[in-house]
């Protein structure tokens, strides 16, 4: 697809889509081809890719705070003090259990399936 396309498709500022497919071609998410009918397409199936990793790619770690960030450590500031610490760790675990769970494709025919239940088409942002 072209990034004007997309762009337009999702709402999403040209500007910013560029960046981020930089992003997403450097991570090998994305390719691009040059020329009349060129534009960007996804390197591997659509059900290769969880939405997990493209997340943790583009915006680090899962966890809702810091402390629970499996990628950083599980650090408690605080001793292990903390009350709230088993809960943000079931959070983390609940949110990664999904997006890891999750693929391209998925989105896609959960798309496809609103759009035939006559649901107006939904917004994904990368």
């Amino acid at each position: 697809m072209r990034i004007e396309d997309i762009a337009r498709r999702q709402s999403i500022p040209k500007k910013f889509l560029a960046n981020l497919l930089v992003q997403l071609k450097r991570g090998r998410y994305v390719e691009s081809k040059k020329g009349p009918d060129g534009g960007y397409y996804l390197a591997r199936a659509a059900r290769q890719i969880n939405v997990g990793e493209v997340v943790r790619y583009i915006d680090g770690p899962i966890a809702p705070i810091h402390c629970v960030s499996r990628t950083l450590g599980e650090k408690c500031e605080i001793g292990g003090r903390c009350g709230y610490f088993p809960l943000w760790k079931r959070v983390r675990d609940a949110v990664a259990e999904i997006v890891d769970g999750t693929t391209v494709a998925d989105v896609l025919a959960e798309q496809e399936r609103e759009a035939a239940a006559g649901a107006r088409a939904p917004m994904y942002h990368i």
